[in-house]
C-alpha cells in the first residue's frame, strides 16, 4: 500500500507541468472561441424594397353612412274618412302617385255651394251695372238726385267686391277637394302605413299618414381629415369628383358616383370634415342606414412612393430607415401626401432607387448594420 502511495505521487509530480499546460491552452481557445461568439455578426435582418418614382392614383378612403336623398312625411291637408287606401308598406310610389282618399263628397257640395253663390252674385252684379248705367243718363238729364247715383255706383261696387270674395271662396273649396285626393309628394319608397281605410282624420295632423324616403338617388355622408379639404377644394375646381361605394359583403361590384357637397365647417372635436356623394342607385342595392367604404377619386399625383410598413411615426414626425452603402441604416425624415391599400406617396425625403427598410424596423436604430433578406423587393409586392 506505501509503494503504491509512493507511485503516484511520483505520477503527479511528473505530469503536473504538462496538465497545466494543456489546461491553459483550453482556456485560451476557449476564450477566444467565447469572444468570437459574443463578438459575431451582430447585423439585424430585414426586409427591403426599392423607393420608386410613379404616378399613382390619389384616393381618400374613408366609411360613410347612407342617407336619402328627401324624406318626406305625409299628411293630409283636410279632415274626413280615408274612403281608400292605395298604398302599401314598402312600395315603390312615383311623384304624383294617389296615396289615400279622403271621403270627397263634403268637399263636393262645399264646391257646388260656391259656384252657385257666385252665379247668384253675378246676376244681381249684372243688374246692379244695369241701374247705375241708367241713373248716370238720368243724372246728366238731372232727373234724378244726385243721392241716387251714390247709392246705385256702391251698390254695384260692393257686389264686384263679393263676386271677388265668392270666386276665393270657390277657389278654396276646390282646392280642399283636390286635397281630398292624397299624392306622393316625390318618388321614393314607402315606409310603414300608419292610418288605413276607415280612419278619421284631422287636418295638419302631427301623425302622419305614411313617411316616403327617396332613394334613387341617394346620398353617401362620410367624414374625411381637414388636410384632405385644400386637394379636395383644388379638384372640385376643375370638375367632379368621382366617388365609389362598396357594399358590404358585395365588394366586387362598386357603386358609381360623385362628390355631392362639402360642409361649410371643420368638426372641432374630431378635426374632420363632413362630405357627401350622391349615387344613383338604379339597382337599388343601397339602403338608407347602410355602412359602405367609400372612396373618393382626387386624379392623378407623381411622386416617390414607398411600402406603406416602412413609414414609421416619432416624435419629430414620420421617417423611414434607409439602407446606405455600408448597409447601416439612416432614418431619414419624409413627408407623407396620400396612403394607398399598400403603399405610401412621398412629397419629399427620399429619392427615387433608394433602399428602405419595410420589416424588420424593431430591432433597428441609426447606424444598425442590416443584413437584407434575399433583393430588394418591388414596392407592389411588399407593404402590410
Amino acid at each position: 500500500m506505501p509503494s503504491r502511495i509512493i507511485f503516484y505521487g511520483y505520477a503527479l509530480r511528473r505530469f503536473a507541468p504538462l496538465a497545466l499546460c494543456l489546461l491553459a491552452v483550453f482556456l485560451f481557445f476557449g476564450c477566444d472561441a467565447g469572444e468570437k461568439a459574443g463578438k459575431g455578426d451582430k447585423s439585424v435582418p430585414v426586409v427591403a424594397a426599392k423607393a420608386e418614382l410613379r404616378v399613382v392614383p390619389s384616393v381618400i378612403r374613408a366609411v360613410g353612412n347612407l342617407d336619402p336623398l328627401a324624406t318626406v312625411d305625409v299628411r293630409t291637408r283636410v279632415g274626413g274618412m280615408i274612403q281608400e287606401q292605395f298604398v302599401r308598406d314598402g312600395q315603390d310610389v312615383q311623384e304624383g302617385d294617389i296615396l289615400f282618399q279622403i271621403d270627397p263628397r263634403p268637399f263636393e257640395l262645399a264646391v257646388q255651394e260656391a259656384r252657385a253663390r257666385l252665379e247668384r252674385d253675378r246676376a244681381q252684379l249684372a243688374n246692379a251695372q244695369s241701374g247705375l248705367r241708367r241713373y248716370a243718363q238720368l243724372k246728366e238729364q238731372k232727373v234724378v238726385a244726385e243721392g241716387q247715383y251714390d247709392d246705385s255706383y256702391a251698390a254695384a261696387k260692393t257686389l264686384e267686391g263679393t263676386i271677388k270674395l265668392d270666386q276665393a271662396t270657390l277657389d278654396r273649396a276646390l282646392l280642399d277637394l283636390e286635397y281630398s285626393t292624397i299624392r306622393a309628394p316625390i318618388s321614393g319608397r314607402v315606409g310603414n302605413v300608419l292610418l288605413n281605410k276607415g280612419n278619421l282624420v284631422e287636418a295638419n295632423d302631427d301623425d302622419p299618414l305614411v313617411t316616403i324616403n327617396q332613394i334613387r338617388p341617394i346620398l353617401v355622408t362620410f367624414s374625411v381629415p381637414e388636410a384632405h379639404l385644400p386637394s379636395i377644394q383644388e379638384q372640385m375646381a376643375k370638375g367632379a369628383l368621382a366617388a365609389q361605394a362598396f357594399v358590404q359583403g358585395d365588394e366586387t361590384r362598386p357603386e358609381e358616383g360623385e362628390l355631392y357637397s362639402v360642409d361649410n365647417a371643420v368638426d372641432r372635436d374630431t378635426g374632420s370634415i363632413r362630405l357627401k356623394a350622391l349615387f344613383p342607385n338604379d339597382e337599388g342595392r343601397l339602403w338608407p342606414g347602410q355602412f359602405v367604404r367609400v372612396i373618393l377619386q382626387l386624379g392623378e399625383r407623381s411622386g416617390v412612393v414607398v411600402p406603406s410598413g416602412a413609414v414609421l411615426d416619432g416624435l419629430k414626425g414620420t421617417y423611414v430607415y434607409v439602407v446606405r452603402q455600408d448597409s447601416t441604416v439612416e432614418a431619414r425624415p419624409v413627408k407623407v401626401v396620400a396612403v394607398f391599400d399598400r403603399v405610401t406617396l412621398l412629397g419629399d425625403g427620399l429619392a427615387d432607387g433608394e433602399i428602405v427598410v419595410a420589416e424588420g424596423q424593431l430591432r433597428l436604430e441609426p447606424g444598425t448594420k442590416v443584413v437584407i433578406a434575399g433583393d430588394p423587393q418591388p414596392v407592389s409586392e411588399v407593404g402590410p
